[in-house]
């Protein structure tokens, strides 16, 4: 991760902050911290009344409960598809029976190298919650059009969910 012109920072749990020196045109350098993560999915389920299940996540960089799609960090050697899965039965409660790509992107480029891979989850069973200890999360089914208000509003203001919506809103069916 690490390469000439550059050092480790700080070492946390979820991601690596890296500080490059970067050359400026017209001479001279700049440093930059990078944070570097390890990828992410974000899964929009949709049951087959065309429910949408979304999260009320508390998130302690905002101080406040958002309103999302469930998301998560790849595991070390795990793909995309199976962290997906993983991140729905965790924090929804629902397994499924097919989950298909939506696209991927950058989630904030100007410092980060996270890259988010969006799916849409369809023929959805209840299974068991696995909450992790330090997440407050709650399910709540929407909409399409509650959604898309929200989004207006300003209520969902979680980038990567109004992202991994409008991705699947404009998938062909």
């Amino acid at each position: 991760m690490s390469s000439e012109g550059s050092e480790i920072v700080l070492r946390g749990a979820v991601f690596v902050v890296e500080r490059l020196t970067v050359p400026l045109r017209g001479g001279g350098e700049a440093k930059r911290e990078i944070v570097r993560h390890p990828g992410a999915v974000c899964v929009l389920g949709v049951l087959d009344d065309g429910s949408l299940v979304t999260i009320r996540n508390f998130r302690i960089a905002t101080g406040r409960w958002m309103v999302e799609f469930c998301a998560g960090k790849l595991e070390p050697g795990e793909c995309p598809e199976e962290a997906a899965r993983r991140e729905l039965e965790e924090e929804t409660g629902f397994s499924a029976a097919r989950i298909e790509p939506l696209g991927k992107f950058y989630t904030s480029p100007g410092f980060t190298d996270e890259l988010m891979h969006a799916f849409v989850a369809t023929g959805l069973s209840p299974c068991a919650l696995r909450h992790q200890s330090d997440e407050r999360i709650e399910v709540v089914l929407r909409t399409a059009s509650e959604f898309e208000a929200m989004i207006v509003s300003g209520e969902v203001a979680d980038g990567k969910s109004i992202a991994a919506y409008s991705l699947w809103r404009l998938m062909p069916r």
